[in-house]
């Protein structure tokens, strides 16, 4: 009965870190992760930590290519022509990199093994 109690928990962990690089969505969950009180006991406290560090991560991918993201549309708009295509074709890469950046960290964190927390740790 503890070992699948303790399996259930890696499991919501590791499910966690994984909500949390959803690309756009998972922004909502970071957040919250951020501004939520530390624990108290020891047991939770390099579980919050690897929380925390995936969110992080998160919110400056976020943050990279929504600035980036608001910048290209903008110069596009303010041009015409070729000029406008580039950038709005720049704005599309950055876009897809942005989401293949999201995915790749998602699937590297789904390969990890959930008996070892610091094979996930060393994933982000």
């Amino acid at each position: 009965m503890n070992n699948r109690l303790l399996n259930s928990q890696k499991i919501e962990r590791h499910l966690k870190l994984w909500i949390y690089l959803l690309p756009v969505v998972g922004v909502i969950p970071a957040v919250w992760t951020l501004y939520r009180p530390q624990p108290n006991n020891e047991s939770n406290l390099a579980e919050h930590r690897s929380e925390k560090k995936a969110s992080r991560l998160s919110l400056n991918l976020v943050l990279i290519w929504l600035i980036s993201y608001t910048s290209l549309s903008l110069g596009a708009s303010n041009t015409t022509g070729i000029v406008a295509f580039r950038l709005l074709y720049a704005n599309t890469i950055l876009t897809t990199a942005y989401f293949v950046a999201c995915i790749f960290l998602m699937s590297r964190l789904s390969h990890k093994s959930l008996s070892s927390t610091d094979k996930i740790d060393r994933v982000l």
